[in-house]
């Protein structure tokens, strides 16, 4: 009697055992798999600069070949602002 009350226990607990594993398997996936896509929405895009116009550029492209200074680099980038 003994033995088939052993059986009958382990024949109910195994089953039960192997939900719980796979219930508590498929939750955590599920979760990682919300997890990363609500990061990958709220991933903060990098500013964008604004378009230059076509006298900031050819003015940055004097300065930077060295045919301006700094100061009036910075001069005319104020004018041009205006």
């Amino acid at each position: 009697m003994a033995v088939f009350t052993a059986m009958i226990m382990i024949l109910i607990v195994l089953p039960l055992a192997f939900f719980f594993v796979l219930t508590v398997g498929e939750v955590g996936r599920v979760t990682r798999q919300q997890h990363t896509r609500r990061a990958a929405r709220t991933r903060p895009h990098p500013p964008v600069p604004p378009p230059l116009d076509a006298a900031e550029h050819e003015l940055r492209l004097r300065y930077a070949r060295g045919e301006i200074d700094r100061e009036e680099f910075l001069q005319r980038k104020i004018d041009l602002e205006r």
